[in-house]
């Protein structure tokens, strides 16, 4: 099984919705005035940061996963790199959808 072509499957569109998501959702709070909207550009802000570190995290454990040298003594590394990868894009939409005031 070529767990990097998995990983890759799985992590690409998961990082395109976080991304998509996290792109539109500055639209939830268009009616938004005064502290309310301060609050929520504040944390936006802040969630933006985290969400855009982690899924370039996962697209760097997802290169890592495929850079490996395909051996079997790093079949086991290549493994859990192609794990981590769609576990760090989900990581870093939760933690984007936590520090978000959402109004």
């Amino acid at each position: 099984m070529d767990t990097p072509l998995v990983s890759t499957l799985v992590t690409l569109p998961a990082a395109g919705f976080a991304l998509l998501y996290g792109g539109l959702s500055p639209m939830a709070c268009d009616s938004c005035n005064g502290a309310a909207a301060d609050r929520f550009t504040d944390s936006f802000d802040a969630g933006w940061a985290v969400l855009c570190t982690g899924l370039v995290l996962s697209l760097v454990v997802l290169v890592a996963s495929w850079a490996l040298p395909w051996r079997q003594r790093q079949a086991a590394t290549r493994v859990f790199l192609s794990m981590a990868a769609p576990g760090v894009a989900v990581v870093a939409f939760v933690a984007f959808m936590g520090i978000v005031d959402w109004p």
